[in-house]
C-alpha cells in the first residue's frame, strides 16, 4: 500500500513537470485559450461531504495557481442542487472560461451542459465523476476498487462464524457513477459470501437518509441478525452508526466506509467504524490541476494524462486513474499520518487518548 501512495505521488509529479514544461514552451501571448490569462472554472457538486470544501478546492487552487500565476479561477458550489449547477456551468459558458472542472452533482443531466461547453469551444475535465457528455479528460481513482476494498474488509471483521453472516448495503447516490463503481466492486467480492438481508441506494449520498434506512433495517431484520454494514462512504458511515446506536445495538457490527474523513478516522480508533479508503487528494487535485491548465492552454492532455478511460458516448479520453488504500485502525499512522493528511494531535482529541494509545498512535 505504501508503494502504491508513493508510485501516485511519483506519477503525480511527472504530470506536474509535464504540463510546467508545456507552459513554460508557450511563451507570452501564444496561449490559445485565454491569452496571457487563462480562467478555469471549478465546480464542486455540494457542501455535505467533508472532502470537497476541505481538501480537493484547497488543494485544486493551490496547484492551479502554481501552475498557471497568471491564471484566475472561476469557483461555485452546486449545494447538491442539480438545477443550480446546470446554471453554473451555463454562467461558465457565459463569461467565456478556458476549461471547466466538473465534479457532477448528477452525472446524466449535466451532460447537456457539457455538450453546451464543447459547442463553446470549453473543454471539460472530469474530476472524481465521470459526467456524462463530450468531456474532454478524467481524472479519479479506480471506483470497483475501491468496493473491492471495502468488500474485503467486511469479510475480514465479520470473520469465519461458521455459517453465511447477514449484512445490510448502505449504497450511494444511484446517479452518481462512482456509486455503481463502488457498488460493482463490493459486490464482485460479497456475493456468495454474505446475504444481503436489505440494500438500499442513498440519494444525493445524504447520512440523514443513511440513518432512517438503517433503523428500517434493524426493524425489519432485527439487531441480532445483521452482522455487518456495507457503507459507501464515511458520511453515510456517520448515520448507521448513529442509527445502530440510538437503537442501542451492542456490539456494534463492522462498517466500512470510505473518504477518510477526521470524524470518521475518530470512529475508527474509537471502535466504531471499522475500516475506510483513504484517496490521497494530493495527487489527484495535482492530476486534475495539471489537466485543466494543459486544457486552458490548448495543450494535448494525452502529454499529461497517459490511462484512457471510455466516455458515455462511446468516445476515448485521456485518464489519470489512481490507486486507493484502505485503512484500518492498524494501519492510520503508517498512512494517514505518514502521508501528512492527518497529524497525530488532530486525530487523538482528549475523548480518544485511550484508544490511541491502544492503536499504537501515541
Amino acid at each position: 500500500m505504501k508503494a502504491c501512495i508513493r508510485g501516485a505521488a511519483l506519477a503525480m509529479t511527472a504530470v506536474s513537470t509535464a504540463v510546467a514544461l508545456s507552459a513554460c514552451g508557450s511563451g507570452t501571448g501564444s496561449d490559445s485559450g485565454g491569452g496571457n490569462s487563462p480562467k478555469i472554472a471549478l465546480l464542486l457538486p455540494d457542501a455535505t461531504t467533508a472532502r470537497w470544501e476541505t481538501q480537493d478546492r484547497p488543494l485544486l487552487e493551490k496547484k492551479i495557481m502554481k501552475l498557471c500565476d497568471r491564471c484566475t479561477i472561476e469557483y461555485a458550489n452546486a449545494k447538491g442542487d442539480v438545477a443550480f449547477q446546470q446554471e453554473q456551468m451555463d454562467s461558465m459558458i457565459t463569461k467565456g472560461v478556458d476549461a471547466i472542472v466538473l465534479v457532477a452533482v448528477d452525472s446524466r443531466s449535466l451532460g447537456t451542459s457539457v455538450r453546451k461547453a464543447a459547442q463553446a469551444g470549453i473543454p471539460v475535465i472530469a474530476y472524481d465523476r465521470l459526467s456524462q457528455g463530450p468531456i474532454s479528460g478524467y481524472v479519479s481513482f479506480d471506483g470497483q476498487e475501491v468496493g473491492r476494498l471495502q468488500g474485503r474488509a467486511l469479510l475480514k471483521a465479520m470473520g469465519d462464524g461458521g455459517h453465511t453472516p447477514q449484512i445490510v448495503m448502505m449504497n450511494g447516490d444511484p446517479s452518481d457513477p462512482n456509486a455503481v463503481s463502488f457498488k460493482k466492486g463490493a459486490l464482485s467480492v460479497l456475493t456468495g459470501r454474505v446475504k444481503i438481508g436489505k440494500a438500499y441506494d442513498t440519494l444525493q449520498w445524504r447520512p440523514e437518509i443513511a440513518n432512517t434506512n438503517m433503523s428500517g433495517a434493524i426493524a425489519a431484520l432485527g439487531a441480532a441478525n445483521i452482522q455487518g454494514v456495507y457503507s459507501a462512504n464515511d458520511g453515510l458511515a456517520a448515520g448507521i452508526i448513529s442509527a445502530l446506536k440510538a437503537n442501542k445495538v451492542a456490539p456494534l457490527p463492522p462498517v466500512t466506509g470510505q473518504d477518510a474523513e477526521l470524524a470518521a478516522v475518530q470512529r475508527i480508533v474509537a471502535g466504531d467504524q471499522y475500516m475506510t479508503v483513504y484517496k490521497p487528494f494530493g495527487p489527484e487535485a495535482s492530476a486534475g490541476a495539471a489537466m485543466a491548465v494543459a486544457a486552458a492552454r490548448r495543450t494535448a492532455l494525452d502529454k499529461v494524462a497517459k490511462d484512457q478511460v471510455r466516455t458515455s458516448g462511446g468516445k476515448t479520453v485521456p485518464a489519470v486513474l489512481l490507486t486507493p488504500v484502505s485503512v484500518t485502525a492498524d494501519n492510520i499512522k503508517d498512512t494517514l499520518v505518514k502521508d501528512g493528511f492527518y497529524t497525530v494531535q488532530q486525530i487523538c482529541v482528549p475523548r480518544l487518548q485511550a484508544a490511541c494509545s491502544r492503536s499504537g498512535l501515541t
